[in-house]
Parts: C-alpha cells; structure tokens; sequence
C-alpha cells in the first residue's frame, strides 16, 4: 500500500506530507489566533495538534499547483482562488454536518457568508507560494531522512491517535454518550 503511486508521488510520501502539513497549518493558525486573541489559543477541533483542512489543502495544492512554480504570479493566484474555494466547500459542508463553521470571518472586511474573506484569500496565495517553492522539497527532504520502517510506522501510530481524538470530539459534538453507547454494545453482547 505504501509504495503504491498516485499521481507521481507513493502513498508514504502523500500520508507523510499530509501529516506534516497538519501539524504546521494547526501551529501556524495556533500561533497567529494566539497572538490575535492576546492568549494561548488551540486552533484545531480535537485536542491533538493536528488540522486535516491544512494537510489535504497544501497535499492537493501541491499536487495541481506544482507546474505553475516556474511562474510565481500564476501559482499566487491560482492558488489564492483554488484555496478559498477549498474552505468555502469545508465551510459549507461544517454547516450542514454540525451547524457551525469553526472559524468565522463576519468581522472581517470583503468576507462571504463569514466563512471566506479576501484576508484569507491574499493569505492563501502567499501560503501557495512558499508551499510550492519553498518548503515542499524540505517537507519531502525530512520525510526521506527517516528509514521507510521508521516513517510508516509514525505515520499509522500519529494516524490512530488523531482518529482516536477526532472520534471523541465528533461523539461530543453530535452529543454521543459514551458509556450509553458502551452500555448498548453490552447489551448487545449478552443479548446474542
């Protein structure tokens, strides 16, 4: 499964970036919400430092953006759009899902529904560009300077804790009980 490729490049380097990328999209928003906020603030939905809508927007840019890095004003803008795309369509899929969109833009100015905004946009364009022509072959670089056995080994343990930690926020926020649900499985148990 690792080594098997899509669209040039194997699962294990994809599963990698897309880790990574996670992790420095939750820091980065962490940091820039704490300074905003004038206190420690955790930008993620679960309690792990980990913000999928950062791993598969810089993994998939990177996939569809990586021809234009030669032409650095084409890569800004297209990437700029193809990003506030990607969060109007999360946005819009949070709302229906859980009622709310985790972020909200309403007290910035050009913003859409509070959930785009042309801050964001001109942010996402920059993000492209130093994504794309600088910091993906580092990215790549760092994943390469672990062993293979040692690197997918991470990757399915820092999978299971983010899965572990995202299950139990979404029983919070779709209001699962835990032990009710425990107790059912019991019962279901016995009844058999």
């Amino acid at each position: 499964m690792w080594t098997k490729e899509i669209l040039g490049t194997d699962v294990y380097h994809l599963v990698s970036a897309f880790i990574i990328y996670s992790m420095l999209g939750w820091l980065v928003e962490s940091i820039y919400m704490s300074f905003c906020n004038r206190k420690l603030t955790n930008r993620g939905f679960a309690k792990s430092p980990f913000c999928p809508i950062y791993g598969f927007g810089a993994v998939i840019g990177y996939i569809v953006l990586c021809p234009l890095r030669t032409d650095p004003v084409r890569l800004y803008l297209t990437g700029a759009v193809m990003a506030t795309v990607f969060e109007f369509l999360v946005g819009k899929l949070m709302l229906r899902l859980f009622g709310e969109v985790w972020w909200d833009y309403n007290d910035k100015p050009c913003n859409y529904k509070g959930i785009v905004c042309l801050e964001s946009t001109v942010a996402w364009g920059f993000y492209a560009v130093i994504i794309i022509v600088f910091l993906h072959s580092r990215v790549m670089a760092f994943i390469d300077s672990w062993s293979f056995s040692m690197g997918s080994k991470l990757c399915v343990l820092i999978l299971a804790i983010v899965t572990v930690d995202y299950v139990i926020q979404l029983m919070h926020a779709f209001h699962i009980d835990l032990k009710e649900q425990k107790e059912r499985l019991v019962d279901w148990y016995h009844d058999l």
